[in-house]
This record gives C-alpha cells, structure tokens and sequence, in this order.
C-alpha cells in the first residue's frame, strides 16, 4: 500500500487529559511519524476534525446547518495549525477546502490533491464536504474514494474495534479483523453511518487503531500494528 488518508480527530489533538486546543507535543509527534512515512515514499493525506474547537452544538436559536458550518471552519483551523507544524518538521503541505477561503487554503481540485501527493506533499482536506448535516468521517471516506487511497487509517482514543463500549461494558472484547457490513449491521459506531455505507459501498478498506500507541501511525501503514482491519 502506498497511498493513505489519515483521519485524526480533533480532540487528539488537545492532548492527554484535555478536550479543546492544541498540544504541540502531541502534534509533533504526529508529524514525526507522518514525515519517516513521506520518506519512505508513502503518499499521506489528512482530515482533521473539529471537535477541540466545536463539536455539534445547537440551540433553539441556532439551526444545525448553521452549526454545522461553523464546524468545518474548526477544521480548518486544525488543518492550518498542524499542517504549519508539519512544515516546521520538513514537509511539504497544502490545505484544500471544498469552498473558497481567500487565501488561506486552496480550492479542492482531484488533480492537484493528487499531483501535491505524487510529489511527496502531505494534504490536508479540511472544511468536511462543505455541506451541512454531513461529517468529517463522511468527508474523509469521500476523499479517501476520490483520491484513490489505499486504505484509511482512522486513529482513535482507543487501540481498536469492541464488540461495545470498553469505557462502560467490562466484557467488550476487541476485534482483530470485522467486516464493514458487519459494522453496518450491529450499528458499533466506528464512523457515522453514511460513512461506513459509503465505505462499503465503494470497498474502501479501514484500519482502526490508536493514536496514543508508540509509533502507531507508522506501523498501521506498514501493517505492523495491533488495531482492528475493517475489510471490505
């Protein structure tokens, strides 16, 4: 497998032991690992979520399409900030938007996402899908199908899929390997619905594992890791 697109999400990105912000120790670690990727000749693409800034939040007074847009902008404030951080590690990056934000990010195009990954460019796809009422997880198996990925590594908070929540049932067990239809029909929650529909739908394979693990995103991409293969 050469190509990847890496979901991380925002809330990793805070830190261990807090929700919002950013931990530039975290981030630098992600980065160090991203870069032993590029040099290797692995093509790596990025979506971020936006939940250290907002995450569905929704009164009486605000609609959720409104929500739901200032959601993507969380993304690409996560977006910009780690891909500067990137850059200060000897990357090379870009951040693509699905819409246009002057000159703070390019207009997402097919050809030059994979033109800047050909050429060794880490990309980041920040703004979700530009629509409201869809995710970042459907942005990110959306771009993931578009680009041609190989597979979509999804870091977590926890090391792989259970068959229930580990934080509230003491007898979930953790699942080496587990069909994306099987995902579908037990509702296990690894990705919103229309993303793991899509996902099956378009046989786009996922590796869920953690993003605490040392040196988890290297050995999920060389398939060295101890997460949970979501096969298609």
């Amino acid at each position: 497998m050469k190509r990847f697109l890496l979901k991380l999400s925002g809330e990793a990105l805070a830190g261990p032991g807090r929700s919002t912000g950013f931990d530039d120790e975290t981030i630098t670690g992600v980065a160090m690992q991203v870069k032993e990727l590029v040099d290797e000749g692995k093509q790596i693409a990025v979506v971020i979520g936006g939940g250290n800034f907002w995450r569905g939040r929704s009164s009486g007074s605000m609609k959720r399409s409104k929500a739901d847009q200032i959601g993507m902008l969380a993304t690409i404030m996560n977006c910009l900030y780690v891909s500067e951080i990137f850059r200060s590690c000897g990357m090379k990056t870009v951040t693509m938007t699905p819409f246009s934000c002057g000159g703070f990010t390019s207009l997402y195009s097919y050809d030059e996402a994979v033109k800047a990954l050909s050429e060794g460019t880490v990309v980041f796809f920040a703004g979700g899908t530009g629509h409201p009422y869809f995710s970042t997880d459907t942005a990110t198996v959306l771009r993931a199908i578009e680009i041609h990925a190989d597979e979509i590594l999804l870091a977590k908070s926890v090391d792989g899929v259970y068959t229930g929540d580990p934080d509230e049932d003491p007898d979930a067990v953790k699942l080496d390997q587990i069909s994306i239809q099987e995902v579908v029909d037990r509702r296990l929650g690894v990705m919103d619905l229309t993303a793991s529909i899509l996902c099956m739908e378009q046989k786009m394979p996922v590796l869920v594992f953690s993003l605490t693990d040392e040196n988890g995103i290297v050995r999920a991409a060389r398939g060295e890791g101890q997460g949970t293969v979501i096969t298609v």
